[in-house]
């Protein structure tokens, strides 16, 4: 499951949502506090989590050396949502996701995946089918499309270091 940065979808009660800006968004102001919460998150249908405590500690080394990435949803000064990934060359791997209000985790991800198309970080890697990623227009792409375009994003620099978003975020 592939999204396009320039080809993202928000629904306008999304945006309204957003203008009403009731949640902050930042990034990588919480990355292991962001994990914690994707690996604990209630996920219907599924047993335990396969985000353990080594890969915590991993990911938290990879955010270290600017690789891993959060995106951060609050109300306050209460983390309320938000999801993780990794980024390499022009390309993010969404790993992981969670939300503990209505919509915190989509506004986090629109908000990082308007700033990654800010930056001509263009793929993003959703990893797998769900409806909720497919109404931001995210599809499923033949493997050997996804190769080729993986290839050339590979091929730019990667974004090194803390994320912050280039212009002020509301939601």
């Amino acid at each position: 499951m592939v999204l396009l940065a320039d080809e993202l979808k928000v629904s306008r009660s999304l945006r309204r949502n957003a203008r009403r800006g009731a949640l902050r968004i930042t990034l990588d102001t919480a990355f292991t506090e962001v994990m914690i919460g994707c690996a604990t998150a209630p996920r219907p249908g599924q047993d335990g989590t396969w985000i353990t405590p080594d890969m915590v500690e991993s990911y938290a080394e990879l955010h270290r050396r600017g690789v891993a990435h959060s995106a951060e949803a609050w109300r306050g000064d209460t983390l309320v949502g938000g999801l993780y990934g990794l980024s390499l060359g022009a390309a993010f791997f969404g790993e992981s996701m969670f939300a503990r209000e209505t919509d915190a985790s989509k506004l986090a991800f629109v908000a990082l995946v308007e700033q990654l198309h800010r930056w001509s970080i263009r793929l993003v890697d959703c990893q797998v089918y769900t409806s909720h990623l497919a109404s931001f227009g995210a599809r499923e792409w033949p493997r050997s499309e996804f190769l080729a375009a993986l290839r050339a994003a590979l091929e730019e620099p990667t974004r090194l270091g803390p994320w912050r978003f280039d212009e002020p975020t509301s939601g």
